[in-house]
């Protein structure tokens, strides 16, 4: 429930880390990271090294299934993201539309285990056909599970106030990692002996987990007198409204475009770290979880630091400093001829992966109107999966491409996102705060 300011100036920290609605909101975030980090960047992509890396060539033909994969995911996110906005604001609804879209996800990450033990010969082009039937799944479960965030971000804003807004999400963000650390106790289970073994586990500690916001957070619905009927279009014609009212938004769409360009690296970074890791740099897949843990902690680290440094200095600031570690993560990334340089590649942008969500999260609700906050996220969704697409389609174009000068081809399509966060970074710099205006 949304508590006044002067509720909230009565509140300690603990009390608001305690708090009954947000720990069960932040729990939520610990369910869909133990999703993100097991399915998303560790076990799908060792899973599609496993069956198809043969070879360096075929090497990059699985870094290329694993990026459009995730290109095709973000695409039909951004398709329906701008619907999703208009629910929220036009229903007030948000726990009720996490709860069927973590259940759907949740079903098809299950179902990733179940299709990857088909024993079939049946195949086209070579390609086993449960392979296609895993990778159909994890774009349906990766869709539904970007789907939730939405309204998860945007429930955040009932949670406190604007003063309480950096903790809040510098909070949810550290426990979400945390349930990275305890998702890679699969890796446990697993082992070396199919990593396809990781996808039933997952899914059932990400529906464990979610069941404290099912169960404990409340919605606050609009009276049904006051709602609009709404048809699909009706986001898209939000959107062409709000790009109409521009001039007194500015500061928004400028940030949108920053983080645009921002996006494009985390998402595509997230998605092909481990298969980097693994061939580029020459990291077996247990030294890979255990960076990836280490990565986990600076991540955890760097989410309650900046929840600090965005109250001290401004969410703005706070964003600058985030996208200055990430370019030089992704100069030791692409550089690396040695995983010492990884290891610093790794930690520096588990620093700025946490606190890029706590940071971005923080400043669309400093700037947006209380009445148009779910539209806006619902346009932050819209910004960060168009990005989501771009930059796992164009990693991927470039190793298909390149596949024959081998890991030539990853270092190269690695470089492009260091010139994306550049762009992100010179963008921001040209946000002005006042009067909605940018410079």
């Amino acid at each position: 429930m949304k508590r006044n300011t002067e509720d909230a100036q009565h509140r300690s920290q603990l009390a608001l880390y305690l708090s009954l609605p947000i720990l069960s909101w932040a729990f939520y975030d610990f369910a869909n990271t133990i999703f993100s980090s097991n399915i998303n960047t560790i076990f799908f992509p060792f899973y599609m090294d496993e069956v198809l890396g043969k070879n360096e060539v075929m090497q990059q033909v699985a870094s290329t299934f694993i990026s459009y994969a995730n290109a095709i995911a973000s695409f039909f996110l951004v398709v329906f993201s701008p619907l999703f906005g208009v629910w929220i604001d036009n229903t007030g609804y948000k726990k009720r539309f996490i709860v069927w879209f973590a259940s759907i996800s949740i079903f098809f990450t299950f179902m990733m285990g179940v299709f990857a033990n088909l024993q079939t010969s049946t195949n086209y082009s070579g390609v086993p056909i449960s392979l296609f039937l895993v990778v159909a799944s994890f774009v349906i479960a990766k869709f539904f599970f970007n789907s939730s965030l939405v309204f998860y971000d945007s429930m955040m804003g009932d949670l406190g106030t604007k003063e309480e807004m950096p903790l809040i999400s510098g909070y949810g963000v550290a426990i979400g990692y945390l349930g990275t650390i305890f998702g890679l106790l699969v890796y446990l289970y697993v082992g070396n002996s199919g990593f396809h073994r990781a996808f039933i586990p997952t899914a059932i500690l990400y529906l464990l987990f979610s069941l404290p916001l099912f169960f404990i957070n409340k919605d606050i619905p609009i009276p049904k007198s006051q709602r609009k009927t709404i048809k699909f279009l009706d986001g898209y014609k939000e959107i062409v409204k709000t790009f109409k009212e521009m001039k007194q938004y500015k500061a928004i769409f400028t940030f949108m475009i920053a983080y645009f360009f921002i996006n494009d690296a985390i998402a595509t970074t997230i998605a092909m770290m481990a298969v980097y890791a693994t061939a580029i740099v020459g990291f077996t897949s247990g030294q890979f979880i255990v960076l990836y843990l280490v990565s986990t902690v600076s991540t955890i680290i760097g989410s309650l630091a900046f929840g600090y440094i965005t109250k001290a200095i401004g969410a703005k600031r706070a964003i600058t400093v985030v996208a200055l570690i990430m370019i030089v993560a992704l100069s030791f990334a692409v550089f690396a001829t040695e995983q010492w340089m990884f290891w610093i590649a790794g930690s520096m942008f588990g620093i700025s992966l946490g606190s890029m969500w706590v940071t971005s999260r923080t400043y669309i609700i400093e700037l947006s109107p209380d009445e148009k906050r779910g539209q806006f996220f619902g346009l932050f969704a819209f910004s960060g999966k168009v990005s989501s697409i771009i930059g796992p389609a164009v990693y991927g174009t470039v190793t298909l491409w390149m596949k024959d000068y081998g890991t030539l081809a990853s270092r190269v399509a690695l470089s492009t996102l260091i010139v994306m966060t550049v762009i992100g970074l010179l963008v921001h710099l040209k946000v002005n705060e006042k009067n909605g205006k940018s410079k």
